[in-house]
């Protein structure tokens, strides 16, 4: 009679080889991208810039599903309980994968339920106007709202958002109380801040820009140590007078706890070639995004980055509780 250590061994083998055949025919179906916000935000239209070019890397289509609600949490534990099989992963950012564990305690992950596959994109924070808003540049803007303070409000992608991230570190920097309005994502904001119903953004460039060239809001600040390509007109943190406001972030992709390394090594690979290509690169440079250089594509790095932001973001947040 084989023994139960024995049954056990054997059982450990045959998932063994059957984990690496499945590696070996990966993928043979399409792959799901949740976005964890709205259609049409910094996040949704990195993912599928990128998604795009992982396509054709794949073999398989890579599908956006997007998700929005409590600053991405939602779509973060939806990834979290998935299949550990590379056919869910996720978009993340420093918001969804840092400041949310300070900012929703009670999550049923953690940053160990994911396993990173590779930064994406680095993002840099803007803040917008309305264009008919009284002031028309950013010390205007911060005497407007020291002068009435409460009553200036700025539109987020939701608690816990890399744009919610912006807002505070840009309310901080600035010395300045005002109301930050949450959304389900960047896009509803931005549409009630072109619309008036706000006084204006904290968003990224990838999701602003446009805005900002067709004069539909006014941007007054980049959370950046220099100009961006498709907004050069905008000035610096430090060139408007306000050099403590920093909103560099990043997006990066992100799979469940478990999935195997060769599926990781296939996706970071697919991934590196979308960030290298050419169109991804060109669309990039007209959202005011910046692509990663060839040694912060490893997962490593991402999960590095991670680590550090949970830290930096835990500091900020509950000091401005």
């Amino acid at each position: 009679m084989i023994s139960f250590s024995a049954r056990l061994l054997v059982a450990v083998a045959a998932l063994a080889i059957a984990t690496a055949a499945s590696a070996q025919t990966y993928p043979n179906r399409p792959i799901t991208m949740i976005v964890p916000f709205a259609a049409g935000g910094t996040s949704d239209v990195i993912a599928r810039t990128v998604a795009e070019q992982m396509t054709s890397a794949l073999g398989q289509p890579v599908v956006i599903e997007n998700i929005g609600g409590a600053g991405g949490s939602i779509a973060l534990a939806r990834v979290a309980r998935a299949e550990a099989d590379g056919y869910t992963i996720a978009i993340g950012n420093a918001g969804t994968n840092a400041a949310t564990y300070t900012i929703y305690p009670k999550l049923t992950f953690t940053p160990d339920s994911f396993v990173p596959i590779a930064m994406v994109a680095k993002t840099f924070g803007i803040v917008a106007l309305r264009k008919d808003f009284p002031a028309k540049n950013l010390q205007e803007f911060i005497a407007y709202a020291k002068n009435n303070p409460g009553k200036v409000n700025l539109g987020h992608a939701g608690i816990g958002s890399s744009n919610f991230l912006i807002c505070k570190s840009f309310a901080h920097a600035a010395g300045i109380d005002v109301t930050l309005v949450g959304y389900r994502g960047a896009a509803p904001a931005l549409t009630d801040a072109i619309g008036g119903q706000i006084d204006g953004v904290c968003d990224a460039a990838a999701s602003v820009a446009q805005s900002i060239t067709e004069k539909l809001v006014r941007g007054v600040v980049v959370g950046s140590t220099m100009r961006l390509g498709s907004l050069a007109e905008l000035p610096t943190s430090a060139e408007a007078g306000l050099p403590d406001f920093e909103a560099q972030g990043w997006n990066g992709l992100f799979a469940p706890k478990g999935t195997p390394p060769a599926i990781i090594a296939k996706l970071n690979a697919a991934a590196k070639t979308a960030v290298e290509s050419e169109a991804v690169k060109k669309r990039f440079y007209d959202l005011s995004t910046v692509a990663p250089d060839a040694n912060e594509l490893a997962p490593e790095v991402l999960g590095q980055l991670v680590t550090r932001d949970v830290v930096k973001y835990k500091k900020l947040l509950e000091e401005k509780k």
